[in-house]
């Protein structure tokens, strides 16, 4: 995924997010809803967020130096996660702290007819928010499932936007079901359970991107496809005896670190095999140029192997 395709979704979400926090806030001081409170504090958390995704996705650019000397890609999983806790500890926590509030001591709402004309405009605004994050999500996804494309997709910034304008439309449904309840039923004490409803959300959106983020922020694999590509073009070479290992590591959303044990003929010259994996070299960083960071191990199976017998566990 392009990153000025990244930035466009994030600036959507950044823009649409400013505006609607404002108008909520508005809305809950002028007619009391708890629920328009959570959704304002939502809101807000939500546009922090895509400032923190603008900053790491820059900060990630830097060029490597002699203390990151494999760059700084993976300064953007930091930020991701950073988002997960914020989405977590402020917006999920606070939507509880002021739904349990008006559950036990419940108000009635004034003009409840402002708070759904904001609900359905907002409605609106995230919706075409979300459309932009899925639209420029599916540009990567192919043929997988929207599942199975969030499973494997390295870019975290594009699916936390696109999580977070999910749980924008979920909340916001939320709330107006539970204002709807307040006022037509007069359950007033629904407004407040409408807040706890809009938490139980964000914290299952937390919990999902954190589970994500964390997996690349520790280190994960490249896609099968690219180990299986990189298996063909080595097989290609007829020196080449065996592949003892081939290890992979995202260092960013489109930066690769691959690694790879090779066991050549023994009846062939050190300039071959120097010639061998110059070929290698070219037609994997050709093939897959995400793949910027490329080391080759020249090594017998039989004392790769030996060497594996005695790592510890």
């Amino acid at each position: 995924m392009a990153a000025s395709n990244t930035k466009l979704a994030i600036y959507a979400a950044l823009a649409g997010n400013a505006l609607i926090a404002v108008t909520k806030f508005t809305a809950s001081a002028y007619t009391g809803s708890s629920a328009m409170l959570s959704e304002a504090i939502h809101s807000v958390v939500d546009t922090g967020n895509q400032i923190l995704l603008l900053y790491g996705l820059k900060r990630s650019k830097r060029q490597a130096d002699d203390v990151h000397p494999f760059g700084y890609g993976r300064e953007l999983y930091f930020w991701s996660f950073v988002v997960a806790i914020m989405i977590f500890g402020l917006g999920a926590g606070l939507s509880f702290y002021e739904g349990i509030v008006r559950v036990r001591h419940p108000e009635e709402i004034s003009s409840p007819l402002v708070n759904f004309v904001v609900l359905g405009l907002s409605i609106l605004f995230e919706g075409g928010a979300t459309t932009l994050a899925f639209k420029e999500f599916n540009k990567a996804r192919g043929d997988q499932t929207l599942l199975a494309a969030i499973r494997s997709s390295k870019n975290p910034a594009l699916f936390t936007v696109l999580f977070e304008d999910s749980a924008a439309i979920t909340g916001l449904v939320v709330a107006m079901a539970g204002l709807a309840c307040a006022y037509y039923f007069e359950l007033p004490w629904m407004d407040g359970a409408a807040s706890i409803g809009i938490g139980i959300v964000l914290a299952v959106t937390a919990a999902m991107l954190a589970y994500e983020t964390k997996a690349l922020l520790i280190g994960e694999a490249a896609s099968g496809e690219l180990m299986d590509g990189v298996r063909d073009i080595v097989g290609q070479v007829k020196t080449v005896r065996h592949i003892n290992e081939l290890r992979t590591m995202h260092l960013g959303a489109n930066d690769v670190l691959l690694a790879l044990s090779l066991d050549f003929r023994n009846d062939i010259s050190a300039g071959k095999v120097e010639q061998a994996i110059f070929r290698i070299e070219t037609a994997i960083k050709q093939q897959y140029p995400e793949i910027r960071r490329l080391f080759i191990e020249v090594q017998s199976r039989r004392h790769h192997e030996q060497d594996e017998a005695r790592e510890p566990g």
